[in-house]
């Protein structure tokens, strides 16, 4: 059967990072011809090695998204745009609030602004966070719990997030929105904790070295990127999702301390440290939060197929292998 991305021209901004190659990957599969952008500024998670496979399958353009001469020129002739840039760091975001407003906001302006005047046709998905939804005030959340952003990242998502918004409802540009929720798997950052943490766990039990938990009762779901991917594309697929805002999840909810003796036994080495919260995150953080993802399941058959025990153990797997070129 035919895919709908067959010979289609797809755009993805932040394409070498973490999600967006994974999602590059599984459209050159569905036969689409995938122009890739990425700044590969050091601290965002793009890495050449994520494509590396697909690197004559895939046009690579090296140019950052708050260049609006760039995307006036990449997104033209686009039938689907990716829109996955990003700074995803609630820290960094704290420490240099105004980098974080130029990518996660005047950016996607930018980006929007290209759309309107040189493609307007195109279909576009959007990844916001589930951190826009700041701390829950009920479980599980669903897209209709109150916006309350607890730092400059959450903010500035979502003002990029009602960009897109707004852009449908004046100018008729096609988007989706995809509220992603602790996206994890092969390619994932894991150097450091700037994606998520969970990508530090998994270097650190690599190393055989211990890891530190803190607020270890704390619940959190989620999403393996083969999963993540798959909404992109259902997203992008379907017409009735234009308009529409959906969480992702995962298949099931754990909390921090079950979630590390898992990983721990899965990989066969390291230890943990339970420890508080540091001060100057714990004003950031969230408590607990999982999120209800009937919409997409009822609205696109979205869920999520891989169970937590099963994407660890493909992520641990996966690093053995080539846990050098993510140093």
């Amino acid at each position: 059967m035919i895919s709908v991305f067959e010979e289609k021209k797809v755009l993805i901004t932040g394409g070498l990072g973490f999600i967006g190659s994974n999602l590059a990957r599984k459209l050159v599969k569905l036969g689409a011809i995938v122009t890739i952008v990425d700044s590969l500024i050091p601290e965002y998670g793009g890495n050449l090695f994520n494509v590396q496979d697909i690197k004559d399958k895939v046009r690579i353009n090296i140019s950052d998204v708050r260049d609006p001469y760039s995307m006036k020129y990449l997104i033209q002739n686009q039938d689907y745009l990716f829109n996955l840039a990003g700074q995803t760091s609630h820290l960094d975001s704290m420490n240099d609030p105004h980098t974080d407003l130029e990518i996660n906001v005047a950016a996607q302006l930018s980006i929007l602004e290209a759309c309107r005047k040189y493609n307007p046709q195109v279909r576009i998905v959007f990844a916001s966070t589930r951190q826009i939804y700041g701390r829950p005030m009920y479980l599980p959340v669903d897209e209709k719990h109150p916006l309350r952003p607890v730092d400059i990242n959450g903010i500035n998502k979502m003002a990029g997030e009602w960009y897109h918004v707004l852009y449908y409802e004046v100018y008729d540009i096609k988007s989706t929105i995809l509220r992603l929720t602790n996206t994890y798997g092969p390619g994932m950052r894991i150097k450091d904790a700037r994606q998520t943490f969970l990508g530090l766990w998994f270097l650190k039990l690599l190393k055989n070295e211990h890891i530190e938990v803190w607020g270890g009762k704390q619940l959190r779901d989620f999403t393996y990127v083969d999963d993540c991917v798959d909404a992109f594309i259902a997203a992008a697929s379907c017409d009735a999702a234009i308009g529409k805002i959906y969480n992702l999840g995962g298949d099931c909810v754990v909390n921090l301390q079950e979630l590390a003796h898992l990983m721990i036994k899965t990989i066969g080495k390291g230890s943990i440290i339970e420890k508080e919260f540091p001060s100057e995150r714990k004003k950031i953080d969230i408590g607990d939060y999982y999120a209800n993802y009937d919409l997409i399941k009822n609205e696109l058959g979205w869920r999520p197929k891989i169970s937590l025990s099963e994407g660890i153990a493909r992520t641990f797997t996966f690093y053995e292998k080539v846990l050098h070129y993510y140093l």
